[in-house]
């Protein structure tokens, strides 16, 4: 049997296909997630938090545990997720199993909306077409925190290859009722416009781009939008595993296209889902891609403002300010969280969190899933729109002479042998910088990474990745020439030349 070291990182486990992600291998963690359920005392199904969690939505315990199971666009992700779908059967866990490549936040509604144990998401995301994935989300619909993952990892290392290779095969699960297939899409859209005014989106007779980069996210984002009475033009909705030879992310670089639609059509938005659904990208009416962090923003005065919501706000620690500022400005309080939106979603849970966020184009809101959601965030956008009747460049000088300018940047620094990871953290840990171009630094929170922040609000933060030998360097400053000088200060800071 391999012997293959399985780590789940902030979403989940994530490995190449045919190497490390293997088919022997994917049993392995199904089996443990199964023991997992069945012996955790807080989780599991005989748990208390799972019973009281039922109660509460006035719900009765099954008389076995339900998973709900569904797959991406990659190669062989459907066959995974038969796999998985074979070991929950043999383990006496009935399954509902997506009949079709389904997003991440719409297999989290569905773990909701069954009142299931969990569901797996056969994804690695924005990951290159190279890499599988598989995500496990626990019985609230968020992401499964540390101490899940961390279980569930102790219990692969357990099970011995007779334990791994125990499966009833797919069709015989079928046959006997013990995996259901069902269509995903009508509970999905019923809760995402139970949050949206679409009587005001129909009435704005918006003309939209939709891109869901050959992912999951095609038979939602534009039938999602159609519904709410716009038109819209489709783009790279058929399959294709190899993502056109770009990784399905969201960022500017994938959606040039998108852009060149939104330009030559005359429309009033682009919107875009990565790989998975659980990722946005926004281009104004002009071609203009919006950040990620600016669209924090903008959600947040949009769900204030027109929709009148109140709650806290969370965020990730090296994302914009920005979302602060508006929050303060209406009297809303933020809080900040580590990197991962497992934290995020923690908070969400407790139902006191208007806005949950981070800069890498992750967003829930107050009332649904605490997972992205990226299809919610692009109908989000749409409404905003549909509100003010101007485009969201506008939107966001409107906000910025409210609140001020928040300018902001994120950058990879890749690093050698010589100075690894290790070494920058050392450097960081027993001397940290007390002066960044210039500026004395105020408060350093360590937390995860290193975030150095000046008196103005301005900040400099640097963050090593737990997978590949690359600091991130993030800046945020009220003009462009300081967010540059913050640049080169942790490009020095980083080399060790500070």
């Amino acid at each position: 049997m391999s012997h293959t070291n399985i780590k789940f990182g902030t979403s989940g486990w994530r490995a190449v296909i045919g190497a490390e992600f293997s088919f022997n291998n994917l049993r392995r963690v199904a089996h443990a997630v199964a023991s997992h359920i069945k012996t955790n005392k807080t989780y599991g199904f005989k748990g208390d938090e799972y019973l009281l969690y039922l109660k509460e939505r006035g719900k009765k315990a099954p008389n076995k545990p339900c998973a709900i199971v569904g797959y991406d666009t990659r190669y062989l992700s459907k066959e995974y997720a038969e796999t998985v779908a074979e070991v929950f059967a043999i383990e006496n866990i009935s399954v509902i199993f997506s009949d079709a490549a389904v997003p991440t936040p719409s297999i989290a509604w569905q773990v909701i909306h069954n009142n299931a144990i969990g569901g797996v998401t056969i994804t690695a995301s924005h990951n290159p077409a190279e890499y599988n994935g598989f995500k496990w989300t626990p019985f609230w619909g968020g992401p499964a925190t540390p101490e899940i993952t961390e279980d569930i990892e102790k219990k692969i290392n357990t099970l011995t290859i007779a334990e791994v290779n125990k499966r009833l095969p797919f069709e015989q699960g079928v046959s006997s009722h013990t995996i259901k297939i069902l269509d995903f899409h009508q509970n999905y859209f019923k809760q995402i416009y139970s949050l949206l005014d679409q009587n005001t989106i129909k009435k704005a007779r918006l003309r939209i781009a939709a891109d869901s980069v050959f992912g999951a996210a095609a038979t939602y984002l534009r039938p999602a939008l159609e519904k709410c009475g716009t038109k819209v033009i489709g783009l790279r909705e058929e399959r294709d595993v190899l993502f056109g030879g770009h990784s399905p992310d969201t960022n500017e670089a994938n959606l040039k296209e998108l852009q060149k639609t939104v330009k030559k059509n005359r429309l009033h938005l682009g919107l875009a889902c990565d790989g998975d659904g659980d990722r946005y990208g926004i281009i104004d009416s002009d071609g203009t891609w919006i950040s990620p962090n600016m669209i924090l923003g903008l959600t947040l005065e949009h769900l204030v403002k027109n929709k009148g919501m109140k709650g806290k706000i969370c965020r990730s620690v090296m994302t914009s300010h920005f979302v602060d500022a508006i929050g303060k400005y209406y009297g809303l309080e933020t809080r900040e969280t580590p990197v991962g939106f497992k934290y995020i979603g923690d908070l969400l849970r407790t139902g006191d969190y208007l806005l949950g966020g981070e800069e890498s184009a992750g967003m829930s809101i107050m009332g649904h899933v605490p997972e992205k959601d990226g299809i919610l965030a692009c109908l989000l956008m749409a409404e905003m729109v549909a509100y003010e009747k101007k485009p969201l460049k506008q939107l966001l000088n409107n906000l910025y002479k409210k609140v001020g300018n928040f300018i902001n940047t994120r950058i990879n620094l890749r690093l050698n042998n010589e100075n690894n990871i290790e070494r920058v953290n050392e450097r960081l840990t027993i001397k940290p910088p007390l002066n960044i171009a210039g500026f004395p630094v105020w408060r350093i929170n360590d937390a995860d990474g290193f975030k150095f922040i000046m008196k103005d609000g301005s900040w400099l933060g640097l963050r090593p990745s737990g997978t590949e030998p690359v600091v991130r360097i993030y800046a945020e400053a009220q003009t462009q020439s300081k967010l540059l000088s913050f640049v080169n200060a942790g490009n020095k800071i980083v080399n060790g030349k500070f």
